[in-house]
């Protein structure tokens, strides 16, 4: 893989600082980035009540100052459009709220999601858990025995998917203990973590964790939530070095966003760099119609257009599977492309 380094060890305490390292007021974000004059996007700050804001600093260094459509800064800046009510989004549009167990959801035959934290290192405006009732996933409410004995219940289960939040959010410890347990229970073969964290926090890949990693008997994969080439820069490719170095197949997801990233040739860079980071590029979801998010909603007919240019500048190897989420069904729902006139080779 390029542009890699190999000589950088980050510790627990690393992370943990920079997690603390935190935008929450949106009027402090918009004088970071010298955008603190422009009246329309102060005067979305009062969104803050909807969804606190949570930017780390690590994520907003990345942005372009004095850019109000950079596309870090479109992702999690509060904004007036949160309060618009559309017709069709809804607080719970995946019906997620009725977990099997306070912090399970078993929404797939063969795999289940076990909700390890309900807190994020960032806030993404169209995240579709933005209005999820974690005060009823998490602490006294979470029994871990519980939850194990239903995975162990349920045979047809092959893996488990730790999902949030972000489940890095737990600390290595505990992680490691979760994991464990795991491969105790023989017919789960495999751990599926979804997380953003190693991208606006480069550093929480610890030396600990790949160990944890390295040393587990099940089958290890990540989903990165990468969104833009923008947020790629060389401390995220240190840190999928190193969890490649210790075995984890990595993957990743985008969701196709206004503005932010419905263009082929953006979309062709990110498969680019996600590829020379060892990352595989895996869906590309429509938008979760989750209240307070709609102004990011790209309709399905332009998101087709995009992958018919996108089929053309790129391999097939590195062209994500357009999809979308439906409440209720037994998997992700792909977008049909049949009507595309080629294919890539």
């Amino acid at each position: 893989m390029k542009n890699m380094v190999t000589d950088t060890h980050p510790t627990r305490e690393n992370w943990l600082q920079e997690l603390g390292n935190v935008i929450t007021d949106p009027l402090a974000l918009l004088s970071f980035l010298k955008l603190d004059k422009n009246i329309k996007l102060r005067q979305g700050a009062h969104a803050r009540a909807l969804f606190p804001l949570r930017v780390p600093m690590a994520f907003a260094e990345k942005m372009t100052p004095g850019d109000p459509k950079d596309p870090l800064l479109l992702q999690v800046l509060t904004l007036s459009d949160e309060f618009v009510h559309t017709s069709g989004f809804s607080a719970d549009p995946l019906c997620e709220q009725a977990a099997v167990l306070p912090g399970l959801l078993h929404k797939y035959r063969n795999r289940v999601l076990m909700l390890i934290k309900g807190g994020c290192a960032v806030h993404c405006r169209y995240c579709f858990r933005r209005h999820f009732p974690y005060q009823n996933n998490k602490g006294s409410q979470v029994n871990r025995e519980q939850v194990f004995n239903y995975i162990r219940k349920h045979t047809e289960l092959d893996e488990v998917i730790f999902s949030g939040g972000d489940p890095l959010m737990a600390k290595d410890p505990e992680l490691a203990s979760l994991i464990t347990v795991l491969e105790s229970i023989p017919h789960i073969k495999r751990l599926r973590i979804h997380t953003r964290l190693p991208i606006v926090i480069p550093s929480r890949i610890t030396t600990r964790l790949c160990e944890c990693f390295s040393n587990s008997s099940l089958q290890i994969l990540m989903v990165t939530h990468i969104n833009h080439p923008n947020e790629m820069d060389q401390a995220v490719y240190n840190s999928m070095y190193r969890l490649k170095q210790a075995g984890v197949t990595l993957l990743n997801q985008t969701v196709l966003l206004k503005d932010v990233n419905n263009n082929a040739e953006i979309l062709a860079q990110l498969s680019n760099r996600l590829f020379n980071a060892g990352i595989l590029p895996y869906y590309l979801h429509l938008l979760d119609k989750v209240q307070g998010a709609s102004h990011f909603m790209v309709e399905e007919h332009e998101a087709r257009q995009i992958m018919k240019a996108l089929l053309g500048q790129v391999s097939g190897y590195l062209v994500p599977r357009l999809t979308r989420e439906v409440a209720g069904e037994p998997s992700k729902i792909p977008i049909d492309l049949q009507l595309l006139s080629y294919s890539a080779p």
